[in-house]
């Protein structure tokens, strides 16, 4: 009796450190996620012990249809000031995440007043909400003039210090976490091999696959050190388009076997170490996929990002709203089509009216058997594991005062990467 009663202790404990295991304490613990985090959480198991696939899988039971399209939407909202527009959006379209850019920013108070209002009015849905923001450095610096400025990717990229480009993302971390802020589309990995590429420029690390790869990486390690989950972009690789896809729809005319070669080796080497998010670029590949551009591209997305590179965390569209996908194709159906092609998240940055229009065609999608809702159950399982993974909720920030700026550190590290 006494064996059987230790077999029993020594079980018990290996259940719970299985059930335990793939929380790493991101938005805690400094020290919890750092270059490598678990690998997926396992399939559900017939073990009564409980597990968080099993509570995950729960939750989603207990969703209705409505909340869980919701989680796959990602939008903005207008002003400096919560709007009765985005309380209407989020209390009756249930969107999973938000996105604030420069306009929405006016200073610290009002700044961390309107995520908290976002917070605030996401009080009658089951899940908190992703508070993102592209806050990259450079001409891409979304924070209230209060924050020291960081510099581009291209200024860091030059000193080949990992180290640097580290401190750089948790840095940004600090920014972020004082305004609430829980996501940041950041680091651009995308490789600059075009001289005449009109949107990438200094915001990539540099020209080689090498030097984009290990300072991408590095900025992953620093922005999870804070508790910010890192969105790397712009996948499959926007570094040699020659047309801005905020305007245009870009066209690359190479192969899967040369895009192998150069542009996905950081985000292979971002996926081998576990990245959480991956956002698709609207770019057309003649040559792989001629009928859609990648962000909602069955032989991009699905074929390559999930099947050859192996990816398993969320997929991001860039934001819908943009010229590429708005002036070439209707906006609510690539949306399904992306959801159909793999997609996790359809970003739609810009307009209310835009947001609710993709909501209703993903409802509507399902209701006519076009995506099946064991579909959409598949995306917001990878939703929930990662919001549950960095602890996120919808608590209350304070407002930062002056003193509780990183400038003064940040001002130190500026001083290391001139030295370099």
């Amino acid at each position: 009796m006494e064996r059987n009663a230790w077999k029993y202790i020594v079980l018990l404990s290996l259940l719970l450190t299985a059930g335990c295991s793939w929380f790493p304490g991101a938005g805690n613990n400094p020290d919890a996620v750092s270059s490598t985090t678990p690998p997926p959480l396992p399939s559900p198991s017939p073990s009564p012990s409980p597990s968080p696939q099993n509570d995950i899988s729960k939750q989603i039971r207990s969703m209705s249809l409505e909340e869980k399209v919701g989680q796959m939407m990602l939008a903005g909202v207008k002003g400096t000031v919560l709007d009765e527009s985005a309380k209407t959006m989020i209390r009756n379209d249930h969107v999973g995440g938000i996105i604030l850019f420069k306009e929405n920013v006016s200073g610290l108070r009002a700044s961390t007043a309107l995520i908290n209002g976002l917070k605030k009015a996401n009080a009658g849905n089951p899940v908190p909400l992703f508070m993102s923001v592209d806050q990259e450095g450079g001409r891409v610096t979304r924070l209230p003039n209060d924050f020291l400025p960081m510099p581009a990717n291209a200024v860091v990229g030059r000193t080949k210090d990992t180290g640097l480009a580290e401190q750089m993302g948790a840095l940004i971390a600090k920014q972020l976490k004082l305004l609430g802020f829980n996501v940041d589309f950041a680091p651009v990995l995308d490789v600059n091999s075009n001289p005449n590429n009109p949107v990438i420029g200094d915001r990539a690390f540099g020209s080689t696959a090498t030097l984009v790869k290990n300072m991408g990486l590095a900025e992953i390690s620093g922005l999870r050190s804070g508790g910010i989950i890192p969105v790397v972009k712009h996948f499959p690789g926007h570094g040699d388009t020659s047309v801005d896809s905020h305007l245009e729809l870009p066209v690359v005319r190479k192969t899967a076997a040369q895009l192998e070669q150069m542009e996905w080796v950081p985000f292979k080497a971002a996926i081998d170490a576990h990245i959480e998010a991956v956002m698709v670029a609207h770019i057309l590949f003649p040559l792989i996929d001629p009928d859609a551009p990648a962000s909602f591209s069955k032989v991009i997305i699905g074929e390559q990002l999930r099947g050859k590179l192996g990816f398993h965390g969320v997929v991001i569209t860039d934001d819908f709203t943009m010229g590429a996908i708005a002036d070439n194709y209707g906006i609510a159906d690539a949306a399904v089509r992306s959801v159909q092609a793999g997609t996790d998240i359809i970003l739609v940055a810009h307009g209310y009216d835009n947001a609710h229009e993709v909501y209703e065609a993903l409802l509507q999608s399902v209701r006519s058997g076009r995506i099946s809702e064991s579909r959409i159950d598949e995306s917001v399982a990878r939703i929930l594991q990662l919001k549950q993974k960095y602890r996120l909720s919808d608590k209350i920030s304070p407002i930062p005062t002056p003193s509780d700026l990183p400038n003064d550190e940040i001002r130190r590290w500026l001083q290391s990467v001139k030295g370099r």
